[in-house]
């Protein structure tokens, strides 16, 4: 989805937040590479759009945690979508990242706590959401993203064309039950929706 499409599905104060978003994305990533410069081309679409599209994914949550927040996407678009009655947390490593996502946080009156250290490290948030977006391999991201869920959290995993590859070796220790929707961004990339998530392997 552009920006128009997507001003079609949020409010004007949520678009003009999704607005200064951008601004800030552009006016920082020459000195720490918030995004690639190629996709700032198609902002919204690669950016905007997928974080639309996981929160689009649940009901009502008290808790959602964007590990590996990098440049805010999608923690940033989370917040601006949820409002105060969920509690986003983002939580990235790179300290410049965090020195961004907390300037974003400033300006645009964003209702998120920014996180600064290792997902492994961080006290576990047992939330009710959990994401991350281009962070690691599915087993992986199960694995650390257990360490901040619950019994009934729900994992939102945005992923490329070889998912499916990821998806068959997590099985090997995880059991889990999957939704898997189709996302606009790219062609054959997909959200894993994971809930039920249990370890059958040590």
């Amino acid at each position: 989805m552009n920006r128009s499409d997507i001003a079609r599905h949020v409010s004007r104060e949520t678009l003009a937040v999704f607005d200064g978003i951008e601004l800030l994305v552009r006016k920082w990533t020459p000195k720490i590479n918030i995004v690639s410069r190629k996709t700032l081309e198609t902002f919204w679409q690669h950016h905007i759009s997928d974080g639309l599209a996981l929160v689009q994914q649940i009901g009502s949550a008290r808790s959602w945690v964007d590990m590996g927040s990098g440049g805010g996407f999608p923690g940033l678009v989370v917040a601006a979508l949820v409002g105060s009655e969920t509690s986003v947390t983002l939580i990235e490593s790179d300290a410049r990242k965090c020195a961004f996502l907390k300037t974003a946080r400033r300006e645009l009156a964003l209702n998120c706590e920014i996180v600064h250290g290792r997902i492994e490290d961080v006290t576990p948030r047992h939330s009710d959401i959990v994401s991350a977006r281009a962070l690691a391999a599915l087993p992986a991201l199960l694995s650390l993203g257990s360490r901040h869920g619950h019994g009934e959290t729900t994992y939102l995993y945005p992923k490329g064309v070889n998912w499916a590859e990821e998806e068959m070796e997590a099985r090997r220790d995880w059991d889990y039950e999957l939704d898997v929707i189709e996302r606009t961004t790219d062609s054959g990339s997909v959200i894993l929706k994971i809930t039920k998530l249990r370890k059958v392997r040590a």
